[in-house]
């Protein structure tokens, strides 16, 4: 039935979409759809979409080829899409793993923003008073679509792990009952199932059309959202987004986009909006630990214990069986004894896993400074003896070369040493070391120490406003550490540019009575959302970053009695980072 059902939604979406006309010079461009939307009609229009796309953009022809995930995620991965349009769970994954962009957001017609626009709805028959909260799903029968469906599984999935029934584990019995989405509905009417996990607004569109009564149904742990006109179970996540594959060209999505964004809404109340923030997405594929999140199924203490929750339960029985072996021995033999020995060794025991939880505490806050500070160092030595193996293999060496690539390896193990060194005094809770020296040796050293690290980074110029031998007291390191920071940030937002509009400008200032030094790229644009939350720890918007290194660069600038802060540029696409110090005055 299930299969009958697909292969007709299939079928009408190709005929939908089948080209009246089509010309030798026209460039065809696949949109990737996930097939778990409704295809005829109830919700999206695909004629009037592709109809829209061909008006407005001639010489391309749009082809939507609906897909399973799987399938979705292959034809990414072979290059085989121009657009995906799929939910948000899937979109983090696949732009976490071949960086596509998204350029618009659908908005149903029940959501007031693009923010809050999509949950799961957990129903339950009207009559059922053994349903009420979250916590009574444990042990009962629940009809679910899909596994991978985000409104019929996953936003669900979340809250129920937060409230202690992990379904993943277990605890409760899945009903698959697959698409559409009302048969989970069916699934209770049917009492095949207890409970039914379905995306918002699905039971009150069903509703309207009299396939249903509402008062026949409760809503399990309702969270109504102000402004939002159905009733979710959960928090509101961003709807479905269309977005550009990495390579696609930058005027045919924008092309796309304006097409999207100047249709009126559907007969339906389907519009487009300009893209939502995924992060609330992000969060939710961390704590299920899928997608971009699912190694830390493998690395993270919670993914250990739901993998091997088993054999770690059987270690501890085993443990457990011969520490009582163990007391019982010691009770026999030394009666008299025994309760003083319990008590030491318990004591000891107690003192032993105090000490050991307060160094593993210090650890998890050096783990990360220590990664992220050596890495620069590493990768400078790296690539001298990069260059000194490659002019070996040419025979271009003398003894001057390897003097000097040895003097600058020296040099970046003292800095790498430094930085441990950093590391400790911050766990002793040491001042670091403060000296006086000229501001501008310590920019320059900065500048020269990054334009080593690689061959392929972009120039970087100085414009020094400050009189000569303008000094600062301050610790130079740390001060030439955040500045190598910011301008490998610079440089990473500027990838995707040509190699000759990629330039880094750094300008040496004073402003009232602190130095500043400002650092500027050319990169593209940044949501003024994300602007506003870049130095907050583990915030990124790079897909392999950690989210340490502005918080870290903030951290040294307030350590010195300054500030970092951030603005976009006036004249030209990018961003100025400006590090703000106090001036030094001799009577200090």
């Amino acid at each position: 039935m299930l299969r009958i059902a697909f292969a007709r939604f299939v079928m009408m979406a190709s005929l939908l979409i089948l080209p009246t006309c089509a010309t030798a010079s026209e460039t065809i461009v696949r949109i990737g759809t996930l097939s778990y939307r409704e295809l005829d009609g109830v919700l999206f229009n695909w004629a009037e979409i592709q109809s829209r796309l061909a008006t407005a953009i001639p010489g391309y022809r749009f082809e939507l080829s609906p897909m399973d995930g799987t399938q979705l995620n292959e034809a990414v991965r072979k290059g085989e899409l121009g657009f995906v349009l799929t939910h948000g769970s899937q979109y983090v994954a696949l732009a976490s793993e071949f960086g596509i962009q998204r350029i618009a957001t659908i908005m149903l017609p029940e959501a007031t923003t693009p923010q809050k626009s999509l949950g799961s709805t957990i129903l339950t028959l009207a009559g059922r008073k053994d349903v009420s909260r979250l916590s009574d799903l444990r042990g009962k029968r629940v009809a679910v679509v899909a596994t991978d469906a985000f409104g019929g599984y996953l936003a669900a999935a979340r809250e129920l792990l937060a409230a202690g029934v992990d379904l993943e584990a277990g605890d409760a019995k899945l009903v698959y009952v697959g698409f559409p989405m009302s048969q989970a509905i069916d699934a209770l009417r049917t009492n095949e199932a207890d409970v039914a996990i379905v995306r918002t607004c699905l039971m009150e569109q069903l509703s309207k059309q009299g396939k249903l009564r509402l008062a026949d149904f409760k809503v399990v742990a309702p969270r109504p959202d102000p402004g939002f006109k159905c009733v979710p179970s959960t928090q509101l996540y961003p709807d479905w987004p269309l977005a550009a594959v990495r390579d696609m060209d930058q005027e045919l999505a924008k092309k796309v986009a304006v097409t999207l964004f100047s249709m009126p809404p559907s007969t339906k109340g389907l519009s487009w909006s300009i893209p939502a923030d995924y992060q609330p997405i992000m969060e939710l594929d961390r704590d299920l630990m899928i997608g971009p999140y699912a190694e830390l199924r493998t690395t993270s203490y919670r993914g250990l214990m739901k993998n091997y929750r088993p054999y770690l339960l059987t270690a501890l029985l085993v443990l457990f069986a011969v520490a009582v072996y163990f007391i019982r021995v010691q009770i026999l033999v030394k009666r008299r004894t025994i309760e003083l020995r319990e008590s030491r060794a318990k004591a000891y025991e107690l003192q032993i896993k105090t000490e050991h939880m307060a160094r593993l505490s210090i650890l998890g806050e050096m783990a990360s400074t220590l990664a992220h500070e050596l890495n620069q160092p590493l990768a400078t030595i790296a690539a001298y003896a990069q260059g000194l193996e490659r002019n070996c293999a040419s025979g271009q060496v003398n003894a001057d070369m390897v003097s000097k690539v040895n003097h600058e390896i020296v040099a970046q193990t003292e800095r790498a040493d430094k930085v441990i060194r950093q590391v400790r005094t911050f766990a002793r809770k040491r001042m670091a070391a403060s000296e006086l020296r000229p501001i501008a040796d310590t920019v320059n050293e900065a500048i020269d120490n990054f334009s080593k690290m690689l061959p392929s980074l972009p120039p970087v110029t100085l414009d020094n406003r400050l009189p000569a031998g303008k000094m600062l007291k301050a610790d130079h390191q740390q001060i030439q550490q955040v500045l190598t920071n910011l301008m490998k940030n610079a440089a990473d937002a500027m990838i995707t540019l040509p190699e000759e509009n990629r330039m880094i400008d750094i300008v040496l200032d004073q402003t009232n009575n602190d130095v500043t030094i400002a650092v500027a790229d050319h990169g593209p644009h940044v949501p003024p959302e994300a602007l506003s939350r870049l130095f907050e720890p583990f915030f990124t918007t790079k897909p392999d970053g950690l989210g340490l290194g502005l918080a870290i660069c903030k951290s040294i600038a307030e350590a010195h009695s300054g500030k970092l802060s951030v603005h976009p540029r006036e004249l030209q696409p990018g961003l100025v980072f400006q590090l703000n110090l106090p001036e030094y005055r001799n009577n200090e």
